[in-house]
């Protein structure tokens, strides 16, 4: 989800970016909910016959300005192990991104390591942020806070997913779209 402030935005006006992520199904409906209270625009398709557009992720790597190759890619995922994991809480980063803290962590710091390796001129998020595995939920605004974010989530966490998928995705206004997804590893 893309916020003001973050490499995560809700509201893009800058040409799109691509970045590779791991879907978090369990948590999808929350973030796409976000995606249409902020800008619908964002909300994309997918353009793979028979795989979900999942809007929750963690980022491994991005942004990318364009596209990395589809075969550079796959090279990549043959290496990556897939890994059971959880959010368990909220969290909120000191620039007010509230997000569910992605564990653990150490295994997708590994996976944005391993990314590193085979792009490195692409520095996570444009060095701007230290890579610290999310979900990005909203942002502290008027009306919003981690109090009011955990009570629109209810029940919801903890939540157990698999990382076992790397998703490219294309995020502009209009044009946002999944443009590749392969499994991990074991996954």
């Amino acid at each position: 989800m893309d916020l003001p402030g973050h490499p995560d935005r809700l509201t893009m006006s800058w040409p799109g970016h691509a970045v590779l992520q791991i879907p978090v199904p369990p948590l999808d409906g929350f973030v796409r909910g976000r995606y249409v209270h902020y800008d619908p625009s964002l909300l994309g398709t997918s353009e793979l016959p028979g795989v979900g557009f999942v809007h929750a992720h963690v980022t491994v790597l991005g942004p990318f300005d364009q596209p990395p190759e589809p075969a550079t890619v796959a090279g990549l995922v043959a290496r990556m192990p897939a890994v059971d994991a959880h959010c368990r809480g909220v969290a909120v980063f000191p620039n007010g991104i509230i997000h569910c803290p992605a564990e653990p962590a150490s295994a997708f710091t590994g996976l944005t390591a391993l990314a590193r390796e085979s792009f490195p001129d692409v520095e996570p998020y444009r060095g701007q942020f230290g890579v610290e595995p999310h979900v990005t939920l909203d942002a502290i605004g008027p009306g919003v806070s981690v109090a009011t974010v955990t009570e629109q989530l209810g029940g919801l966490l903890p939540v157990a997913f698999r990382a076992d998928r790397l998703d490219l995705v294309w995020y502009e206004t209009a044009r946002t779209r999944l443009l590749g997804s392969w499994p991990l590893a074991g996954g």
